[in-house]
């Protein structure tokens, strides 16, 4: 028998060598570069990697800000909070459908990131510090306080899973009012830490609103955070992320260090939730345990699955659900002449009934999120005489 067949026929479990074993392992899939039906037009077809993703990120970047013109200053708040929201819900897919680590606690890094902006911006208000340096050193202390935090749970994640590592991670949010009543004096316990007012620069006052000012902060904020993102969806770690969720023993094997890129998934997903913190605290100007509660936490992993787990184009869907939906729940509830009891009730719990019936909708109709049913439905359009596909369809990269 030749060497060849030898190797050919050697398993996994036979190896007993680390380079036998990685030549016996299957191959890792490679990333899904494109899904795209053929014959579809291609903006920009002679760019490619990461030209491409920065042209588009810029390019989408500028229609948002552009976008902020034709809202009046309470749509451009609630633009400015759902670009807060997305940059939670766009690390959270990434953890959740990327890595395979479920966590129930973002909200508690969410604050983590509004709490270190804060504290931080207080302190350089007090040091004689204002303007966007202000606004940059506090945002990156805020990014550096999650992204602690964030490193401290994925070392935990590393040797739990399953329901061990949710339970973690509930428990941290569950905790975060009783931290911030324990440390009141830094905390200021359930008032929460209130920062200076930033307005609008000079040199813009004459043109925008301090709401459409804080959307713009938001979108710049969100379009960097999103790009790192899905750059990092479509590189090296978001191909071990896929690994590893797929068959961490085969990726051991083939030579991926799982404890190594389940710490770096939650760091990647911390930071940007500890950005989405800051920017939220930006816009409000203030931060307190309550603006951060578990439902607001479960809210968050329901916007990541509604829009399709994996997706940031479904990340940004269920960022504008979390959002919105509340909102319009209870302008339906003011529109509606209700007894003022019967309003109370209905306040903040009928919204809670609304995302429970549009998870168990949308997890029973289109199993891979709405992202996965756009994506369904566009393949199928393209070729009207395929049979119907009997598996989800794997998540693709965004364009």
């Amino acid at each position: 028998m030749s060497e060849t067949t030898t190797r050919a026929e050697t398993t996994p479990a036979e190896a007993t060598t680390p380079g036998e074993a990685a030549r016996a392992s299957p191959r890792m899939p490679r990333p899904l570069r494109t899904l795209r039906p053929p014959g579809t037009p291609r903006l920009l077809p002679r760019l490619t990697g990461l030209p491409r993703l920065l042209v588009v990120a810029a390019s989408l970047t500028v229609l948002a800000v552009a976008g902020t013109f034709l809202l009046d200053p309470y749509r451009n708040y609630q633009l400015a909070l759902v670009a807060a929201t997305f940059c939670a819900t766009g690390g959270l897919t990434l953890l959740i459908g990327l890595s395979g680590q479920l966590s129930l606690g973002h909200a508690a890094l969410m604050a983590t990131g509004g709490y270190g902006y804060a504290l931080t911006a207080n302190a350089l208000t007090e040091a004689g510090v204002d303007g966007v340096a202000r606004f940059v050193v506090s945002l990156f202390a805020a990014i550096a306080a999650a992204a602690l935090l964030g490193l401290l749970l994925g070392l935990a994640g590393a040797r739990l899973s399953g329901p061990y590592l949710a339970g973690v991670t509930l428990a941290l949010v569950i905790a975060l009012p009783a931290v911030t009543s324990v440390f009141g004096g830094v905390f200021r316990g359930d008032q929460g830490v209130q920062i200076a007012y930033d307005g609008v620069p000079p040199a813009l006052r004459a043109l925008i609103a301090v709401e459409q000012w804080q959307a713009w902060v938001s979108i710049l904020v969100t379009a960097v955070v999103i790009t790192w993102l899905v750059a990092i969806r479509r590189g090296r770690l978001g191909l071990r992320m896929r690994a590893v969720h797929g068959d961490e023993t085969a990726a051991r094997l083939a030579g991926v260090r799982s404890g190594r890129v389940k710490v770096a998934a939650f760091t990647v997903s911390a930071v940007s939730a500890g950005a989405g913190g800051a920017v939220l605290c930006f816009v409000t100007q203030s931060v307190s345990p309550g603006a951060y509660t578990l439902a607001f936490s479960l809210l968050l992993v329901v916007a990541v699955v509604v829009g399709g787990l994996g997706s940031i184009g479904g990340a940004a869907v269920g960022a504008v659900v979390v959002v919105l939906l509340p909102w319009l729940i209870g302008t339906g509830i003011d529109a509606v002449d209700l007894p003022s009891e019967v309003e109370q009730r209905l306040s903040g719990n009928l919204a809670v009934l609304v995302f429970g019936g549009l998870l168990i909708l949308v997890t029973a109709v289109w199993p891979g999120g709405l992202a996965g049913a756009l994506r369904r439905r566009r393949i199928r359009s393209s070729h009207p005489a395929a049979p119907p596909a009997l598996h989800p369809i794997p998540t693709e990269p965004e364009r």
